[in-house]
């Protein structure tokens, strides 16, 4: 890694829950530690959570990201988490498309069949094949996606003409939906957020038969010229990894229609968004909450 190719970042992820009544018992699990990956090193992380809690665990989920498990048994009214990290981004883009094989060649080699006998890589994306909470695999969808998977085109070009697509015909709204909206309500109103973006996106590439999967992270944002960088204006970002025999993970931002380099900042990924969610957990008590989240992604070079 070079400076040419890199990006040096401070993240600042703070969540804060305000409470109506106290809370007697709160079950906390924080995915906000970066994911240290091939494309991105991590020099410093903590989080910081007030009150202090009872207990704090740190290990790793079934996709292999860092997690923090808390729990806090004392009575509280509020609840702050404040992650930091200091993070080193290497270009991930890959050279060309061409070592892509066509499409048809990667479903069929992710397609169950008697005496199949998979690589440990095509048995991990294998995973990534099927619906989940947030994602369908439905026959609409692989409609809607077949122009952009013409027999022989390479899987690259594909799924980056279908990434185009959605751009196009798919409207950034930030009030049209809410985390509990539904991919086929999002494919009704074509209006949403990264997070509806990503899901719709990975049920298009799951529904023909394509391992994808949801990555959880940050975007670089840029103010306006000759205005200062505003503290808290980010936000957490998603978008979308294809699998590619033979060559990995290759990431697709649908919302931004581009091919993710040195200004996405990777947290971790999963299914959907259950799988990442930044803070979730259970509590008791607690009467009616108020949550507040602030994001700064700050380049130090």
């Amino acid at each position: 890694m070079n400076a040419t190719d890199a990006r040096r970042y401070r993240v600042e992820h703070r969540t804060s829950y305000r409470y109506s009544a106290p809370v007697s018992l709160s079950h906390q699990q924080l995915h906000l530690t970066p994911r240290p990956v091939g494309c991105q090193q991590v020099h410093s992380h903590e989080v910081r959570v007030t009150p202090e809690p009872t207990l704090r665990h740190e290990s790793r989920d079934p996709f292999g990201n860092p997690v923090t498990v808390l729990t806090l048994e004392t009575a509280h009214d509020t609840l702050d988490v404040v992650a930091r990290s200091t993070i080193e981004v290497s270009s991930r883009v890959p050279s060309s498309g061409e070592e892509s094989p066509p499409w048809e060649s990667v479903r069929e080699a992710l397609t169950y069949r008697a005496s199949w006998e998979p690589d440990a890589a095509i048995l991990e994306a294998a995973q990534f094949l099927f619906e989940s909470p947030h994602v369908r695999v439905k026959r609409d969808l692989r409609q809607y996606a077949s122009d952009c998977f013409p027999p022989g085109r390479s899987l690259f070009a594909a799924v980056h003409a279908l990434m185009g697509k959605i751009h196009t015909e798919f409207k950034f709204d930030a009030t049209a939906t809410t985390v509990t909206t539904s991919v086929l309500s999002f494919f009704e109103k074509k209006r949403g957020v990264c997070q509806d973006f990503s899901h719709f996106m990975i049920s298009c590439l799951r529904s023909l038969g394509l391992a994808a999967r949801y990555v959880s992270g940050y975007l670089l944002t840029h103010p306006p010229p000759g205005k200062p960088r505003r503290i808290g204006a980010d936000a957490s970002h998603a978008w979308v990894a294809v699998f590619v025999p033979g060559v990995g993970w290759i990431d697709f931002d649908p919302t931004n229609n581009l091919v993710p380099s040195v200004e996405h900042i990777t947290i971790g990924w999963g299914r959907d968004f259950l799988d990442v969610t930044p803070v979730r957990g259970v509590i008791h008590g607690g009467g009616t909450q108020t949550l507040e989240v602030k994001v700064t992604v700050i380049p130090v070079r």
